[in-house]
């Protein structure tokens, strides 16, 4: 299957303290708890517990959703929030001396379950960020549609009615998702738009990334857009998406990290956006994301949190590939260790 060549064997995982790369040692048992991202968390609980393992500190994690996750650590019911979604995305609550920095890449899939679909070898399943506005839009029903067969030649395509499904809860893979279509679709930036909860007129809603999988799973004909580390795990395929080079990309390793080479330096509030790389990125994934962790710069447990994203952002990188996540580059790391020195 063409999405397993994205999965690159990491490294072998070292848990030796010094190997981590730890900037402190607690003194004594400690609890860190964070909520958020469903995107990050599969690479978030193999930092947890290398981390812990470690140090002899625990961190909970609950993925209960990008927005979720932004409200919590704006609330202070959290030590960290974890968003996929840049502050700028939120408007309420205020997250007071909030900072966010970048410390995971990935991308958000577009994935189809589709029995009698036959393709050419080596060849894998065409959609246009147009024609996917345009289902989640309830404007193309079925799979045999004119406009589907016709980026898909040589393809035999079962007239099978199409089920839309979307994150229910506010989600980071939603505002990448959403902010895509509304670059490329006018008509869905004007009836939809970019958002963190988008209101799409048709389909159905699941709860986080699991949920979409799930769902996906036991339909046939459906279409959701799922971060590459779920579809990994639930043996989903990926579309090929045409970027705005002309050419069709699946979210693998290589097409990542071309559509992270657009930025040469990082803004000092550290908001990356990747989605919808221009035309010079030829080889780019057209949804792909950083996703973020939100501290307050007068945290509770700063000593703490140092020291855990600290591991994430260096040692802990190299759970990524096989989780479908890019390492960092070193302009980023070193953007986002400076801003976490800013922790009290």
């Amino acid at each position: 299957m063409l999405l397993k060549r994205l999965a690159i064997a990491s490294a072998a995982t070292v848990l030796a303290g010094g190997a981590l790369g730890l900037s402190a040692a607690a003194a004594s048992a400690a609890t860190l708890s964070g909520a958020g991202s469903t995107l990050v968390a599969p690479i978030e609980a193999e930092w947890g517990a290398a981390w812990g393992s470690a140090t002899g500190n625990t961190v909970t994690y609950n993925s209960v959703g990008s927005g979720t996750g932004y409200k919590d650590i704006a609330q202070g019911l959290v030590d960290f929030g974890a968003s996929d979604a840049p502050l700028s995305a939120y408007s309420s609550p205020p997250c007071n001396s909030c900072v966010q920095i970048p410390w995971g890449l990935t991308a958000t899939g577009v994935s189809y379950s589709l029995r009698g679909l036959r393709l050419p070898r080596g060849r894998a399943f065409h959609l246009t960020s147009r024609v996917i506005a345009a289902i989640y839009l309830g404007q193309i029903k079925n799979w045999a549609d004119p406009q589907i067969r016709r980026i898909n030649p040589g393809a035999r395509i079962p007239s099978t009615p199409i089920t839309v499904f979307w994150r229910s809860d506010a989600s980071g893979d939603s505002f990448a998702f959403s902010s895509e279509l509304s670059d490329v679709s006018g008509t869905f930036r004007g009836r939809v738009g970019p958002s963190t909860q988008p209101s799409f007129p048709v389909g159905l809603g699941e709860k986080g990334n699991g949920g979409l999988a799930a769902a996906l799973g036991q339909t046939n004909g459906g279409i959701a857009y799922i971060s590459v580390a779920y579809l990994l795990a639930n043996n989903l395929p990926a579309a090929a998406v045409q970027n705005n080079a002309g050419r069709y990309a699946v979210p693998n390793l290589g097409a990542i990290s071309a559509a992270a080479s657009v930025f040469h330096s990082v803004p000092g509030n550290r908001q990356l956006t990747i989605v919808n790389p221009p035309r010079r990125v030829k080889t780019a994934y057209p949804i792909s994301t950083y996703t973020y962790v939100m501290v307050p710069t007068n945290a509770p447990q700063g000593a703490l949190l140092r020291s855990f994203i600290s591991y994430a952002l260096t040692g802990g990188q190299a759970f990524g590939p096989r989780l479908g996540f890019v390492p960092l580059p070193r302009a980023v790391v070193s953007a986002s260790q400076a801003t976490l020195r800013t922790i009290q």
